[in-house]
Formats: C-alpha cells, structure tokens, sequence
C-alpha cells in the first residue's frame, strides 16, 4: 500500500508561502541592488578588489539554498526565473530612458550635467570628452553590468540549484554542508568568471584594460564570494533546523525534495 499524502492544514500552507515570499524577497532584493549600484564604484576589502553591487549577491545563494531545501527545486528555478526576468524589466527600462530625448539645458537640474578634465573611458569601450549627463554616465557603466549579470546568473543560479539537488540525491538527504558549500562554491566560481569577462570584455580588447587587472578582480571577486558561502554555513544549518520546524515539514517532505 502507498503512504497517503500528509494532510496539511491552511494555517500551516499560509505559512509556508509567507517564509517562500520573505526569502524570495530577500532574493530580488539582492538582485536589484547588484544592478543599480553595480560597478559604480569599486571598493578595497582587505586584499580583495571589489566592485560595490558584489557585496549583496551572495544572499541570493544562500535564499536559493535554503529555497531548494525546504520547497524543492521547482520552487528554487521558479524564483532563478522570476530574477531573470526582473533583469529584463531593469535593462529595459534603463533602454528606454535613455532612447528618450533629454530636457533642454535651461531646464535640467546642474547636477544633471557633469563636465570632465579629461577623456574617460567608459565599460563599453568607446570614452567620453568635455561633459556629459549623469544618466548616460549611469546607464553606460550599469547596462553592461546588467547584461553581464544576466548572462552569469542564468549560468550560476541553475548551477547551483542543479549541483545541490544533485548532492542531495547522491548523499541521501545527508551531509547539509556539503551540498550548502559544495554547489555554491561552484556555482560562484562560474559567477565571478563570466561576470568580469562580460562587464569589461570590451574594455580589454579596446586596450583600456589589462589582462592582469581582469585577473585581480575575478579572484578577487570569487575569494569573497567563497568567504562568504563558509561564513553562511551556520546560519544556512539554522534556517534549515528552524524554519522545517517552524513550516512542519517532516522528513519525507525534505527527502521528497531531493527528486
């Protein structure tokens, strides 16, 4: 005879996708902020080189992590593609506002215009003289960021929900920190690779950046990123310990996850 499914009552239900909604939250919360601020400016973290938009993104491991523990792995790629998407909104609105004429100089804010002593070169390997508009110096060094983000989350996201589901199976449910390190440290690994080489790919051909320079920032990048998935291990053993509970998720729900 087949085991009948648990019962589950809508008090329990509700809370389930109250705890879905906080960390999905949390999830594009973080996404967003990587692409606003993004390589607006760059930051120097002990020996690590780090563009700022870097300091949120690994929440979203773990909010993917504890996601695919406790709801599945359809759950966890629903969110990686709900973020996806969001990236289009954000590169399309950015497109649109700059595809759209700008206010004649009498009536734009003076901060709006900002004038150069020099030459500046931008991410997309082209460079600008004499002034130019806070929005297009905003928009040439975000959209590729923004792009860059799309191409290396599609790849990391799905990688590391695919590699955690993966070690789950293989270790039977066993083993929480190996899958919790295990996948993000990979998946991180072909985040910080294909994020630097997008973001400043151009750069590098043009001559603006060298080789070395881009090699700084892709271990500075994944050195941080890896820091911080050993760092979330305790708190990752915590959710996971607390919020089944808290959800009353038994045991053959968290193994039947796993599939």
């Amino acid at each position: 005879m087949h085991n009948q499914p648990r019962e589950i009552s809508d008090e329990v239900r509700e809370k389930r996708e109250r705890v879905f909604l906080v960390l999905a939250g949390f999830f594009l919360c973080a996404m967003t902020m990587l692409n606003i601020i993004g390589i607006t400016r760059f930051i120097q973290l002990g020996p690590m080189a780090l563009a700022v938009g870097v300091l949120p993104y690994p929440l979203t491991f773990l909010c993917t992590d504890l996601i695919s523990e406790l709801y599945g792995r359809a759950r966890a790629n629903f969110m990686v593609t709900v973020g996806l998407g969001l990236n289009f909104f954000i590169l399309g609105t950015m497109w649109l506002g700059n595809a759209m004429p700008s206010v004649g100089p009498e009536n734009q804010p003076p901060w709006q215009l900002i004038q150069l002593a020099e030459d500046v070169a931008l991410p997309n390997g082209s460079s600008v003289t004499g002034s130019v508009e806070l929005f297009t110096l905003l928009y040439s060094t975000t959209t590729g960021a923004v792009m860059a983000s799309m191409v290396a989350y599609i790849a990391a996201q799905y990688c590391d929900v695919y590699i955690f589901h993966f070690l789950k199976r293989l270790t039977k449910g066993k083993h929480l920190w190996l899958r919790n390190n295990g996948s993000t440290m990979i998946s991180q690994g072909v985040d910080s690779f294909m994020v630097i080489t997008v973001t400043f790919g151009a750069q590098f051909l043009a001559g603006v950046m060298s080789a070395g320079a881009m090699l700084v920032l892709m271990a500075s990048n994944y050195l941080f990123k890896l820091s911080v998935a050993l760092a979330d291990t305790l708190p990752f053993y915590m959710g996971v310990h607390y919020l089944s509970k808290y959800l009353e998720l038994s045991e053959e729900e968290l193994l039947a996850h796993a599939e």
